[in-house]
């Protein structure tokens, strides 16, 4: 008999534990970073959630868009400008970062998901929103406040909606405007958003697919990725400066769900092929998972 026949009947066999444990279950993922951009990347990872769903998982799709947002702003004569860190939204920026994330990039994943024999729901600032936030202001010199624009931070998610969906067997995906008290909009950072959501609907999991292999203990050795990891040893981290800027808005992201109840966070690396399913499916994972204690 082929080896290699045996070989997929074993990674069968491993993965079936994985399926029963996590049936029913919610798992949220958020889409971010540079695989976005490779359309074949990406497509592999939509597939591996499509497959989740096949085998009885209930994932939720965050994305994020900060690339192709700083291009299109680039394409409309407009330069990004950054405080302290954060990209600074007025009203035009604004809706450059709503038309890229929703009739670019959700479009694109509902209509990929779909094509793969999925059911998707866009969710989104220009339909049925599930985000609800309020103005963020950043801590300045003396006390005082410093306004980054049409920023926000989130406030409420529509729990029930996305349960309601999951449960009708659909794939929420979701783009991170959130609408606030008076019906205005903010753009919300992706990473954090996915954290409020999986917080909300109480996921199982929250998985955050980027460009990154993980979190690594020494952030320019590649041989140093940590593989599992408690939050008093990423603040650690952050303390001796082994976490920078990049990163420091995922974990972040990862203490706001392990906050509300989530078991587990992850953080992969969207380029290795089926980065999703091993970190989930298998018994050694390929990015770094974070944990409570």
């Amino acid at each position: 008999m082929d080896p290699g026949v045996l070989e997929k009947a074993g990674t069968l066999i491993e993965a079936l534990s994985y399926i029963q444990r996590f049936n029913e279950k919610v798992v949220v993922v958020k889409l971010g970073g540079s695989f976005m951009d490779n359309q074949a990347e990406f497509r592999k990872v939509l597939t591996d959630i499509v497959f989740m769903r096949a085998v009885g998982m209930k994932p939720i799709v965050v994305h994020g868009g900060g690339k192709a947002i700083t291009q299109a702003m680039a394409d409309a004569g407009l330069k990004a400008q950054f405080v302290m860190g954060r990209r600074y939204t007025d009203d035009r920026t604004l809706a450059i970062a709503e038309h890229v994330l929703i009739n670019d990039i959700n479009t694109f994943i509902v209509a990929t998901i779909t094509s793969l024999g999925g059911r998707a729901m866009p969710l989104h600032s220009l339909g049925s929103a599930v985000l609800f936030g309020e103005k963020l202001f950043l801590p300045g010199e003396d006390g005082q406040r410093v306004d980054i624009g049409r920023v926000g931070q989130v406030t409420g998610v529509n729990a029930d909606l996305l349960r309601a969906l999951t449960q009708a067997n659909f794939i929420p995906v979701i783009a991170p405007i959130a609408l606030d008290s008076s019906g205005g909009k903010l753009n919300v950072n992706a990473d954090t958003a996915a954290g409020y959501v999986a917080a909300a609907v109480s996921a199982e999991k929250m998985v955050l697919v980027s460009d990154t292999h993980g979190i690594r203990r020494n952030r320019d050795d590649a041989h140093s990725l940590v593989r599992s990891i408690t939050r008093a040893e990423i603040q650690t981290l952050v303390s001796h400066g082994q976490i920078g800027e990049g990163m420091l808005p995922k974990v972040e992201a990862c203490f706001i769900a392990l906050d509300g109840n989530v078991n587990k966070t992850h953080i992969i690396d969207g380029r290795f092929p089926h980065s999703l399913l091993l970190e989930i499916f298998s018994d050694m994972g390929v990015g770094t998972e974070i944990i409570r204690s």
